[in-house]
């Protein structure tokens, strides 16, 4: 498995101030059981995911090989507050396997897994897997006296593909007959991301350095920001995921003033009327289009896919900072690989 450059971020009150490699030492707060005990035998592996890109990036890896997906937490809500319904016990029961993110994000559901899978079930927390503790950032939405470190590494493509690697490889234990449908299949997927890894890469050279600078509704950036040398100023929504304070707003318009930051991102999904008081108050562009687990069109559309919801986000970002998103969007990005995931709405 390929191992993830560790990044440990300094951090103030509200804004990232600098990262740097740093082994760390663990603290106890993840674990990654992705192991397989033994294949499932006479029936099709019943596969449980979590979030919306996580469930796309399985449905890739497996395609038709047979496996039913069900996607637990429904499109467009907040995962970090997301407590299963009742009605999720029964789901958990039958699972082979529940892909999840990790890094302290899904803990309700994966108390429901724990408590409801059967012995053999696998809970494989993909995030905790490619990513040691001692890696994890922490920042001003996820402090570390908090416990919980930021999770969003499928925003960052080449995390993406080690999440892929590990499904690929949970999968083909689980199900060793089709073990080159899903080689064959995350073959197809790594080059999509790889693509739009290169492809972003190339956008963000038509940006200045001092002007790669994020403030976005929900601090899901981190480790982009890290991969592709771009700066995270900020995000709205505190650690508490309450409203900001107002001197997390006033703080937010004197970084934005000083750093002269061009546009500030808000979520389509979760509309922010303070975000669109200070792009006001600024003279920043308040941009209101970014998805952080919410995939573009309906289920079956060619763009409801982690690549789509990247590829839409990526070419948003680098434009309102003033870019060139050709690359972006002269990008391919339907699979040859039929998503079969049932999607919550």
């Amino acid at each position: 498995m390929r191992r993830i450059l560790g990044i440990f971020c300094a951090v103030s009150a509200i804004g990232v101030v600098g990262c740097t490699s740093n082994g760390g030492e663990t603290d106890g707060l993840g674990e990654a059981t992705c192991d397989v005990t033994a294949p499932v035998e006479g029936r099709d592996v019943r596969i449980v995911t979590t979030v919306a890109p996580i469930t796309s990036l399985v449905a890739q890896v497996v395609g038709d090989a047979g496996p039913v997906i069900v996607g637990l937490v429904p499109e467009g809500t907040n995962s970090h507050t997301f407590e299963p319904p009742p009605s999720a016990a029964a789901v958990m029961e039958g699972a082979d396997v529940v892909f999840m993110n990790g890094l302290v994000l899904e803990e309700p559901t994966k108390d429901l897994a724990r408590s409801n899978a059967g012995a053999d079930a696998v809970l494989c927390e993909l995030g905790t897997a490619i990513l040691p503790e001692g890696e994890w950032i922490y920042d001003f939405s996820f402090p570390k006296e908090g416990g919980k470190p930021n999770p969003h590494l499928w925003t960052n493509p080449p995390m993406a593909r080690a999440y892929a690697e590990i499904v690929r490889d949970v999968m083909s234990d689980l199900d060793p007959s089709n073990a080159s449908v899903y080689e064959r299949n995350f073959g197809f997927l790594a080059e999509q991301i790889d693509a739009l890894d290169t492809a972003m890469a190339s956008a963000t050279a038509t940006i200045p350095a001092d002007a790669r600078l994020l403030l976005t509704y929900h601090d899901a950036y981190a480790y982009f920001a890290v991969h592709y040398d771009w700066t995270v100023v900020g995000a709205i929504q505190p650690s508490s995921f309450d409203e900001p304070t107002p001197k997390d707003v006033s703080d937010l318009i004197e970084q934005i003033r000083e750093r002269r930051v061009p546009a500030i991102f808000g979520s389509e999904v979760f509309p922010s009327p303070v975000l669109e008081q200070i792009g006001a108050e600024t003279g920043s562009r308040y941009i209101d289009v970014l998805r952080d687990d919410d995939l573009p069109g309906e289920s079956g559309d060619a763009d409801h896919s982690w690549q789509g919801l990247m590829r839409f986000n990526f070419i948003t970002m680098v434009e309102a900072l003033g870019g060139d998103a050709t690359t972006l969007r002269e990008l391919k990005m339907s699979s040859p690989v039929v998503d079969r995931a049932e999607y919550s709405r």
